[in-house]
Order: C-alpha cells, then sequence, then structure tokens
C-alpha cells in the first residue's frame, strides 16, 4: 500500500493532527489513538480509502465497520432514522467507548462500511485527539482496530507499527490507550437494548441509563424474521465487528482456565503449565497479581488485582503481544469474574483462547 507509514510522536500532536488530516481527507489510512484502542481510519465515503483499510488489515469483507464521528450531531448525516432511546443513550455515552447500530441512510457511506447491510455502526470517541482528528479531516472515519485481522488489537503506538509499518500512511502516538479493550456495540430492536459485542459500557450502566424504558439482552435478536432461518441469516452477515471471526489472537496457543474458587484456578493453571513444559514447550501464564509470584513457568504476566477487572482489560493485548515477543509456545490465562466489565474482558480471553477453556 505505501513504502513509508510516517510517525507523529505525542510532542508534535498538532502537527500530527494536521497533516493526518490532510491524508485521510485524500482518500489516505491513518491510524490514531482513542480511549479503548487505536484505530485505523480512513473516510467512510471513500470506497478506494475503505479498501486500503481491509487490505492492510487483511480483514473479511464481511465484517462490518465502525465509522467514528467528532460529534454525536454529525450521526443525524449517516442515519435515516434515530430513536429516543438511542438519543438518550447517544447523551450518556458519547463522547465514550459505546457504539450504535443505526439504520443508515442510503448513500451516505461505502457500501464496504456495512459490508452491504442496512445499518451502520457509529460511535463518538473519548479521546480528544480522535475528535481533533475527525474533525480536522472534515469527514466521518470508518476505524476498526489498527491490527492485522486476528492479532490482539493494539494499546500503544509501537503495537501499531509492529504490524502495519509500511502498508498505512502514518500513525498519530496518543500515548496508551484508557479501557485497553474495543467498544460496546448495542442495537435497539423492539424497544430494548440488544448488546452484539460487550465492550468499555458495561451491561449494569446500560439498565441504569435505560431506567424502566428498556430491557437489556446480553445476545442479538435477529432482525428481519424469527426462528433458525433468521439466527442462521444474522451469523451470516455480522452487523457488530468481533462476533464472527477469530480476533485478538496471540501466535502461541491460548488456554483459559475458570472457576469460583481462585485456588482451585490457580492449582489446575500450574498444573497445565507444568505438563505443558514437560512436553517441551515455552509457557506463559496471565495471572491476577495475588498469584503471579507464585506461578513457575518461562513467562507470567501480571494482569492486576482479580478484583480489578478493569486492569487486566488495559493490560491484556499487551501481554499477549509480550508474549509473542518472548517467544511463549502456550499461554494458560485465570479467568476472571465476569461483572461489569469483567463480562468484556472475558469475551476477550475466550476469543484469544479460540474456545479452549477448562471449568474447575
Amino acid at each position: 500500500m505505501t513504502n513509508e507509514t510516517r510517525y507523529w510522536p505525542p510532542e508534535r500532536t498538532d502537527d500530527g493532527v494536521r497533516e493526518a488530516a490532510a491524508a485521510l481527507a485524500a482518500g489516505g489510512v491513518v491510524a490514531f489513538p482513542t480511549e479503548t484502542v487505536y484505530g485505523l481510519g480512513g473516510d467512510a465515503r471513500n470506497e478506494e480509502a475503505v479498501e486500503k483499510i481491509f487490505a492492510a488489515k487483511g480483514r473479511p469483507s464481511d465484517n462490518p465497520l465502525i465509522v467514528h464521528l467528532a460529534s454525536a450531531a454529525d450521526a443525524e448525516a449517516l442515519a435515516s432514522a434515530v430513536s429516543p432511546l438511542e438519543r438518550k443513550l447517544m447523551e450518556r455515552f458519547w463522547p465514550g467507548p459505546l457504539t450504535l447500530v443505526l439504520p443508515v441512510r442510503p448513500g451516505a457511506v461505502s457500501p464496504r462500511v456495512t459490508a452491504g447491510l442496512d445499518t451502520v455502526a457509529v460511535r463518538v470517541p473519548g479521546h480528544e485527539l480522535a475528535r481533533r482528528l475527525i474533525a480536522a479531516s472534515g469527514c466521518p472515519v470508518a476505524a476498526p482496530s489498527a491490527n492485522r485481522s486476528g492479532r490482539p488489537s493494539p494499546t500503544r503506538a509501537d503495537h501499531v507499527l509492529e504490524d502495519l509499518n509500511g502498508r498505512i500512511d502514518g500513525v498519530l502516538d496518543g500515548g496508551p490507550t484508557g479501557v485497553g479493550l474495543e467498544s460496546t456495540v448495542v442495537r435497539v430492536l423492539g424497544g430494548a437494548i440488544h448488546v452484539l459485542r460487550p465492550g468499555g459500557i458495561t451491561a449494569e450502566q446500560l439498565r441504569a441509563a435505560a431506567g424502566d424504558e428498556a430491557a437489556v439482552a446480553a445476545e442479538p435478536s435477529p432482525a428481519g424474521g424469527s426462528g433458525a432461518a433468521a439466527a442462521e441469516a444474522e451469523a451470516e452477515a455480522p452487523r457488530s465487528p468481533g462476533v464472527k471471526y477469530t480476533h485478538y489472537a496471540p501466535r502461541g496457543e491460548m488456554a483459559l482456565v475458570t472457576g469460583r474458587d481462585p485456588a482451585l484456578v490457580r492449582a489446575a493453571v500450574q498444573q497445565a503449565a507444568d505438563a505443558e513444559r514437560d512436553r517441551g514447550r515455552r509457557v506463559g501464564i496471565l495471572a491476577c497479581a495475588e498469584h503471579a509470584g507464585a506461578y513457575r513457568a518461562d513467562a507470567v504476566l501480571s494482569l492486576g488485582p482479580r478484583a480489578e477487572p478493569e486492569l487486566a482489560a488495559r493490560a491484556l493485548y499487551a501481554a499477549l503481544r509480550e508474549c509473542d515477543e518472548r517467544g511463549i509456545e502456550f499461554i494458560l490465562a485465570e479467568g476472571y469474574p465476569e461483572d461489569g466489565i469483567g463480562a468484556a474482558l472475558m469475551n476477550r480471553m475466550r476469543k484469544a483462547a479460540g474456545g479452549r477453556e477448562t471449568a474447575v
């Protein structure tokens, strides 16, 4: 795509925003920080720019992209309708890590952005630098995570360069991201809020915002029909990224150990780690802070206290990449309670493990 990827360091923010915005307006693709992970952006209206995003990432073409906006008012140009409940969610959570799937206004964005569906996923990022860039570019910015498809999402600019150097036009460095996991994606159907992908906004926060107006469902309801046929159709045409394909995976094999008793989880992790090391494999363990010092492995990485899953969420992708850097062939990860952001954390861990999970 490009022979040289420009890098704009944090000390050159003003120049970086101006030059990166010009690249976007000209049909280029640049990576930029959001409060969740780094995104790879291109003009959502420009078919060629969107094609560049898919090419750089190696992303399946039926996986829709999230469009990032500078303000909530900009959603009106993309959506053919916005319900009162959707407006309420915008007012409560934008700017922030919530993506809304809305009926798309015909011709508003490239069909490649929506994967040919009649909906478009939109959000206003909480990172001030992201909003400055989008506003300066003058265009809605389609932006999946700025990594090669299937790899752990980038939470630092160097992660982006590791995956995409030479494949994109530039990287705007805004430092480490805050949330560390992608946005929550929701769709309002029949007056209910359906969570298509858990993320930085929790189900508890959605319930509190909706009040008595709507139920919050953990699984999407198929649109345009009912029964097995509709469910199959929804599975074939995902309305949210991160629900159909293997995502967030390290290069080594990964397995997850879950259970209510932390002592049993720790014992099972160590037993599995010993067995893999006996087979001659380099083993890494992702552990809560309380257990990290007790493990024996080639690499033990603490994700923070078990009672603070938000810290684990922030650290997860960087830890997976560190395992890759250290040549770890098999990763064992402790499960976390699935309350609050723990639900999103466990969703990403299960994706990274490819469904390999042992409950003790």
